[in-house]
């Protein structure tokens, strides 16, 4: 069988003397001496250098196909090139992405505010002298730097820094509430685990409904703060199963939910618990409303973790600053707390325009805030009886045609009202109940505005206080005479428990008890808002009317646990 004739374009590396040695063979069999010869001469001549002798050109032979090794190398820097651009493309889309958290970070930030520093302008947040800075600087101490406002914020002074829609009145306002909202867009494109926070003051107005917003699909875990202020004998296990029914019908999906206090450290090891159980290496960020407790929730959490962690332990020792001042926190701040890696950011605060610390003057904001465990504040018919302000009213129609004033923030005008009708009122202590005759209600505002009907103050009542401008109609029906028939919850300050109560000291004469529906007018300054909810089960009367509701299997699978 004839062999083909070998070309130089197969095996370029050969020379060409190996192509006349193979081309001069005719057949397979055993080469002969002189075959042999040849061959010999040829392997000696190789290692010389002969002369370039170009191939002969054979009709029908064109360019020789790629070897198997000239694919694999196409393949392999094909691939090579490939991985590069994608690398480079996440890249620029991460740098993109990440451009507000990055701008913060990249300079050196105080640690109690997260304000980038500064030695500048020594009323604004992040201020340090500029000896302290450069001495820090020089030993790399940066991130050990408090500034002058955090420090003055420590001893209770009050100083607000953000302005805009949902910022604050009084002082120099350094940010907008929307430049803080802007620094947390970025949390919706990271992989992180969000622990978000709840006032169980201000339940309704602390929410943030639209939270996903802000978190995008990340996981939340929900924690509900400042339990130790709900009135004595409460119980927990109606609260948590109140607050679960009130997260579902918001139509948020959240892994679990805790009940918890930054001053007696109740529910805390649970959430660390339910951190490291979820964090799975990600970042934890702790979000919520302007004033929810984010940094004392944060220092809470560090001295529980501080048990088993010396990590967490370290960074006791630089925690974020806590104040009654909404906005105390103007910059992400990042805290090595986990022992396995990830970090921990306390985030500003969201700042919501409906809430009354929106409204209210700096020096009002501490009024707000109540301080130890709430006490119902009751309002029945009999007190009518005792006020030398009532005493020309004709009480024959009961309650109807007077007005209540909460402070100088909320006023409820009675419409249409049972006389066994009772309102409690829970907030803060510092906010006086008076009552009048709706006919002198208006007289009696401007009279007592800033005396006995604070807050507001003197100073906001001289400056910009524009009243009590929104109204809003409610009419409440009692369909269960065992239980409360709604809370009226104001955004900001607390919430009034409308409910009935069977036996009472004074009964009007002539009045039927047979109605059900109740009208009431609730007047609160703009923008506030007003929030009607099922009742919050609180006392020692409210376990004793709650009714847990019973559950499908398939609402038992998805409804979150919670846990104090």
């Amino acid at each position: 069988m004839a062999v083909a004739p070998f070309s130089t374009t197969f095996f370029p590396s050969l020379p060409s003397i190996f192509t006349t040695s193979f081309s001069t063979s005719k057949s397979l069999k055993t080469p002969s001496t002189s075959s042999r010869t040849v061959s010999q001469f040829s392997l000696e001549t190789s290692y010389k250098k002969p002369p370039t002798v170009d191939p002969p050109e054979i009709d029908g032979i064109g360019a020789a196909a790629p070897t198997r090794g000239d694919r694999f190398l196409e393949r392999h820097h094909s691939v090579e090139a490939a991985k590069f651009v994608h690398k480079e493309n996440k890249k620029n889309r991460k740098r993109k992405k990440d451009k507000a958290l990055k701008v913060s970070l990249a300079v050196a930030a105080c640690y109690g505010c997260g304000a980038p520093l500064q030695t500048l302008e020594l009323d604004a947040p992040g201020y340090v002298e500029p000896e302290t800075y450069e001495l820090k600087k020089k030993h790399h101490q940066l991130r050990r730097v408090i500034c002058g406002r955090c420090r003055l914020l420590s001893h209770g002074h009050m100083i607000t820094a953000v302005g805009g829609n949902g910022g604050y009145s009084g002082g120099k306002q350094f940010i907008s509430a929307e430049e803080l909202r802007e620094k947390l867009s970025h949390l919706r494109y990271e992989k992180a685990l969000i622990v978000k926070l709840v006032d169980i003051v201000d339940f309704n107005g602390s929410f943030l409904a639209r939270v996903r917003d802000l978190a995008g699909a990340n996981p939340i875990i929900l924690v509900v703060t400042k339990v130790d202020l709900l009135p004595k004998g409460t119980d927990l296990n109606c609260i948590g199963d109140w607050v679960v029914e009130a997260t579902t019908k918001k139509k948020l999906s959240v892994l679990s939910v805790h009940l918890t206090s930054s001053k007696s450290l109740v529910g805390v090891a649970g959430v660390v618990a339910d951190i490291q159980k979820e964090k799975k290496g990600r970042d934890v960020y702790i979000l919520g409303s302007a004033n929810v407790g984010k940094s004392a929730f944060i220092n809470a959490l560090l001295k529980k973790m501080a048990e088993r962690d010396p990590v967490a332990a370290a960074a006791q020792k630089y925690r974020p600053i806590q104040s009654a001042v909404p906005g105390t926190t103007l910059g992400p701040i990042q805290i090595d707390a986990f022992l396995g890696g990830g970090k921990l950011y306390d985030t500003p605060g969201v700042h919501l325009h409906h809430r009354l610390a929106a409204v209210v003057h700096s020096e009002d904001l501490p009024a707000l805030a109540p301080q130890s465990r709430l006490r119902g504040q009751n309002f029945q018919v009999h007190q009518l009886l005792t006020d030398n302000e009532m005493g020309s009213k004709d009480l024959s129609s009961g309650l109807n045609g007077f007005s209540i004033f909460w402070g100088g923030l909320v006023r409820v005008d009675l419409l249409k009202v049972q006389p066994e009708m009772c309102l409690t009122f829970y907030g803060p202590k510092g906010l006086q109940i008076r009552v009048v005759p709706t006919e002198k209600a208006d007289e009696f505002y401007e009279k007592e505005l800033g005396i006995s009907l604070t807050p507001p103050s003197g100073k906001q009542i001289r400056d910009d206080w524009r009243g009590l401008e929104t109204v809003r109609q409610l009419k409440i029906n009692f369909q269960d005479e065992q239980r409360p028939a709604c809370d009226v919850a104001i955004s900001g300050l607390g919430w009034i428990t409308v409910e009935r109560k069977k036996s009472l000291p004074y009964n009007p004469p002539d009045l039927e008890s047979s109605v059900n529906k109740l009208e009431l007018a609730v007047h609160v300054p703009k923008p506030v808002e007003i929030f009607v909810r099922p009742p919050m089960p609180v006392g020692k009367a409210g376990s004793e009317w709650y009714q847990y509701r019973d559950l499908t299997e398939e609402e038992e699978e998805v409804r979150p646990r919670w846990y104090f």
